[in-house]
């Protein structure tokens, strides 16, 4: 057993001379979790496999000037509205705003300078509960939206593995907010010699969103069954991956869409992913209130970045699961709202449970 701990360190300083704070969180199971500020963002998540031996699972960079100079949202905090907001402009109350296209004529994860890329302030720090809450306040106008957003984003690190984030949000004029956390995930550890492709994903939903060609949804439901997006048993994820047996495979360069938990947001975390490494034998759950599970398969990394233990992170060398609202919702009437009016608070609830053991035989590839 280890002693239950929480740490605080620097990680490191910003060419403005802020300083970039740590805050390392570790349980009587050995498990340890690195939150920094920047980006109120998971630095490094420590786990043992089936043998007992701890790995990072997680990726990220060693250093401060790495997530500044290579965005690649890795563990961080992403909004004021994740995912896509398609030609870059909406309309809210009847008035048309402008935020930045840094995706083509699409806005991506906020726009050119989102909550991945500032840095937050830790507002406390409890032991007991291994805990840490950082704080961020978005100024009316900032990214071309509207009203002043103050967010929050609670981490905890529980006995059991499993670690949770609470995003919660308040606005004092009409906005929209779409928080998620975009962990990418290797549960054979971020510097494994082998890529994520044969983890083993299941996914609890019955439907998902097509996307055009630039990866806006459609506004169909449709369903998963016989399509590769069926996930509702285990199925490796090199199955389909980087196949043409779908457009929508086509049109993402393998998994980049939206799967539907529910119709809106609900008031607790519900089961949303299962994935399994079948070498390491560790396991990563998935629970969030969120109605939409955005499933990205690390279609375009390029060997260009490389990670904390010294690997270059190429193409399917880890998956992310981000647990929100609808992409695209401003532009889609019948997807749930992600509009946010005073007097209201938004909540994204996430835990990820980490374990060891098997749900399939490691040769299954239905």
């Amino acid at each position: 057993m280890t002693q239950p701990s929480l740490q605080r360190d620097i990680f490191g300083t910003l060419a403005s001379g802020e300083a970039v704070h740590a805050v390392t969180l570790t349980n009587a199971a050995g498990m340890s979790v690195r939150i920094i500020s920047y980006g109120a963002s998971i630095q490094s998540v420590c786990v043992p496999d089936a043998n007992g031996h701890f790995a990072d699972v997680t990726t990220g960079y060693a250093d401060i000037a790495e997530y500044v100079a290579q965005r690649q949202y890795f563990g961080a905090t992403v909004g004021r509205v994740a995912n896509r907001i398609a030609g870059a402009r909406f309309e809210l109350d009847g008035k048309l705003y402008s935020i930045p296209a840094n995706d083509g004529t699409h806005s991506l994860h906020g726009g050119d300078v989102g909550f991945d890329q500032v840095n937050w302030t830790i507002t406390d720090c409890d032991e007991e509960a291994l805990s840490v809450t950082l704080s961020h306040i978005s100024p009316d106008g900032d990214q071309g939206y509207p009203g002043k957003l103050t967010v929050t984003a609670t981490y905890q690190l529980h006995p059991d593995n499993a670690l949770s984030v609470h995003y919660e949000a308040v606005t004092d004029a009409p906005t929209c907010v779409n928080l998620t956390n975009h962990a990418y995930w290797h549960l054979g550890g971020e510097g494994a010699a082998y890529d994520a492709m044969d983890h083993v994903l299941m996914i609890a939903a019955e439907q998902f969103l097509p996307v055009d060609a630039t990866l806006i949804p459609t506004g169909e439901r449709r369903s998963v069954a016989a399509t590769p997006f069926d996930f509702r048993e285990p199925m490796q994820i090199s199955k389909y991956v980087r196949s043409n047996a779908d457009i929508q495979l086509t049109h993402g360069s393998g998994y980049d869409h939206n799967w539907i938990m529910g119709a809106e947001a609900a008031s607790e975390p519900r089961l949303m992913a299962h994935l399994e490494d079948p070498v390491s034998g560790r396991t990563m759950t998935l629970l969030s209130n969120q109605p939409g599970l955005q499933f990205y398969s690390g279609n375009f990394f390029d060997g260009t970045t490389s990670g904390k233990a010294g690997k270059s992170y190429g193409v399917g060398d880890a998956i992310a699961l981000e647990p929100q609202m609808f992409p695209d919702a401003l532009h889609q009437p019948s997807f749930a709202s992600v509009v946010l009016r005073p007097g209201e608070t938004y909540s994204n609830m996430i835990m990820w449970r980490f374990g060891i053991g098997r749900l399939f035989s490691p040769n299954m590839n239905r």
